[in-house]
């Protein structure tokens, strides 16, 4: 019989077995769920400096627009033309008519405001008294849609105009300076119309018919400034134009 051992008895133990590098299927989850939050986050940033970036363009290149608007509204009032016998500028409460010089001649021009549209609309330019009346006349049928209108903004919740008149602004539709117009000889009645009784013919100093005295039509006197009051969607303009120095002169 073999002698005993304690080694022999002894149970061999088991090798360790080295642990392998890598990730548990929770913490990749973990590690997901924090990358997709961080995504969404930045992706909320993007977008909102596009909608920023969007907003800001849009609203410099409306700035721009009307700063054009302004310069040709100064520039249409710089350029008045005072007519003996049309209205150089009047406004109705919808719609401002003036005569605008030109190099081709005078033109008339209208400034409106029609379902918060503000157009603008320009005649043609000639230099023919009975074609500019015609013009005139023709610009107080304006629907809004005819060829040459221009749209200029919309928005427009409301406008006045007040004229520069004895020392002070007043409304320019209801403040015309009455100043004396060309000479007009009034209209003679037909022949054979018997005179009025107890009121003898005129005559001259040889017995015959003396002329028709003339009378001075009036017309309405330009204002030496006007100011532009428009409601928009950024806010109220406030714009104050001083009219040319050659028609300050003729006052």
């Amino acid at each position: 019989m073999a002698p005993f051992s304690a080694h022999a008895t002894r149970p061999a133990r088991p090798k360790l077995r080295a642990r392998r590098a890598g990730f548990t299927l929770v913490e990749v989850l973990v590690a997901l769920l924090i990358l997709s939050v961080i995504a969404a986050m930045g992706w909320q940033g993007v977008a909102s400096m596009g909608r920023a970036r969007e907003i800001g363009q849009a609203a410099s290149e409306r700035t721009l627009r009307l700063q054009t608007l302004v310069a040709q509204w100064e520039q249409d009032l710089l350029a008045v033309y005072d007519s003996p016998s049309l209205p150089g500028l009047r406004f109705d409460g919808a719609a401002l008519r003036l005569l605008r010089r030109s190099d081709a001649g005078v033109q008339v021009v209208v400034w409106a405001v029609r379902d918060g549209r503000w157009q603008r609309w320009a005649g043609p330019a000639t230099t023919r008294s009975g074609e500019l009346a015609q013009s005139l006349a023709a610009s107080q049928q304006l629907q809004g849609q005819e060829p040459g209108q221009l749209l200029l903004t919309e928005g427009v919740t409301g406008w006045q105009l007040y004229c520069w008149r004895d020392q002070g602004w007043s409304n320019c539709q209801s403040s015309d300076d009455v100043a004396e117009g060309s000479p007009v000889r009034p209209t003679t009645p037909p022949a054979g119309t018997p005179p009025s009784a107890g009121t003898p013919p005129p005559t001259g100093g040889d017995g015959t018919a003396a002329p028709a005295p003339t009378v001075a039509a009036p017309r309405a006197r330009l204002p030496l400034g006007v100011r532009l009051q428009i409601d928009l969607a950024e806010g109220r303009l406030l714009r104050d134009v001083a009219l040319a120095p050659q028609l300050q002169e003729q006052r």
